[in-house]
C-alpha cells in the first residue's frame, strides 16, 4: 500500500494531468433530480480511479487549485438529537453546520434535510465567519424553518478539516466529490482524530442517468455505502456516545488503515 506522502503525490500528479473546469463553467450544470451515492475507499484505490478517468472527467479548478481545503463545524442539541436521528436509522434526518471554503475565504451556515425518499436538500446563507454567524440576518429563521429547533439551543459538537477534489463528467450530467485527509476535533471531549488513508467519494447525478464511474468503482472493488463525516467524527472522538449502529463503518475504516480505531468491547 502507498504511504500517505507517496499517495498524496500521486493523487496531485494525476489531477494536474486532467483538463480543468472553472467554477463558473460548473454553474451551468443543473442536476434537477439529483441522486447522491456515497462510496468509501482508500487512497490507493483513489490513485487507481484517477488513472482510469483521465479522459472521461474534468477536474474543478478554483484560484489555480485543484485540491481545495474545507473546514466544517457541526452543531447539535445537548442531547445530540441530530446524531441520534442518524444513528437510530431515521429516514428523515437533518444537520446544521457552518462550512468555510478555505481557499476563497467564504463561509456559509447550512442546513441539510434528508427525506424518507433518500433525497437530500440543502439551504444555506453566507455568514461572516465560523464564530460570528448567529447574528447574521436570517440565520435563526433558517434553522427554525428547516429543523424546528432554536439556533440558540445548538452547540458546536465536532469540527472536521479535509481536502476536496471535484470531478465533472464530459457529458456534464454528474459531479463527483472526493474527500480525503479528513481530521476531526470534538468540542465536548477535546479529542482529535485523523483518518489516514480514508477517502469518501460522493456521486451526484441527474436521476438514474448512466454514470461511467459506477462500473469503474466496482472494478476496483469500491461499492456504495452510507457514511456521515459528522457522525463518524463524533463516534471516533467520543466513546461515551451510543454508536453500535456505526460499528460496521468504524471497522471498515480500521480495515482501510490497518489499525484499530475503536474499543470492540463497547
Amino acid at each position: 500500500m502507498y504511504n500517505q506522502s507517496h499517495a498524496d503525490s500521486r493523487i496531485k500528479g494525476l489531477l494536474d494531468s486532467m483538463t480543468p473546469i472553472s467554477l463558473e463553467e460548473m454553474g451551468g450544470i443543473k442536476l434537477m433530480n439529483r441522486l447522491d451515492t456515497k462510496y468509501v475507499a482508500s487512497k490507493e484505490q483513489l490513485v487507481q480511479l484517477l488513472g482510469m478517468v483521465q479522459d472521461k472527467y474534468y477536474v474543478q479548478e478554483t484560484l489555480e487549485r485543484r485540491i481545495i481545503p474545507y473546514l466544517t463545524t457541526y452543531y447539535d442539541t445537548q442531547d445530540h438529537l441530530m446524531y441520534m436521528m442518524h444513528h437510530n436509522g431515521w429516514a428523515r434526518r437533518m444537520k446544521v453546520r457552518v462550512r468555510t471554503y478555505v481557499a476563497s475565504e467564504l463561509t456559509f451556515l447550512e442546513v441539510k434535510n434528508k427525506n424518507n425518499h433518500a433525497r437530500t436538500k440543502k439551504k444555506r446563507i453566507e455568514v461572516p465567519s465560523q464564530d460570528d454567524f448567529r447574528q447574521t440576518e436570517g440565520a435563526h429563521e433558517l434553522v427554525q424553518r428547516k429543523t424546528g429547533l432554536d439556533l440558540d439551543r445548538l452547540n458546536a459538537v465536532v469540527r472536521n478539516r479535509f481536502d476536496r477534489v471535484t470531478l465533472v463528467n464530459k457529458g456534464k450530467t454528474e459531479r463527483l466529490t472526493i474527500d480525503f485527509n479528513i481530521g476531526f476535533h470534538n468540542f465536548e471531549t477535546g479529542h482529535d482524530h485523523g483518518t489516514d488513508e480514508l477517502v469518501i467519494i460522493e456521486l451526484k447525478r441527474d436521476g438514474n442517468v448512466f454514470s461511467p464511474v459506477c462500473n469503474l468503482l466496482r472494478d476496483i472493488h469500491v461499492h456504495p455505502t452510507g457514511f456521515s463525516k459528522c457522525c463518524i467524527g463524533m463516534a471516533l472522538t467520543d466513546p461515551d456516545l451510543k454508536q453500535n449502529n456505526f460499528k460496521p463503518k468504524l471497522r471498515r475504516l480500521e480495515k482501510i488503515n490497518g489499525r484499530c480505531f475503536i474499543d470492540h468491547e463497547l
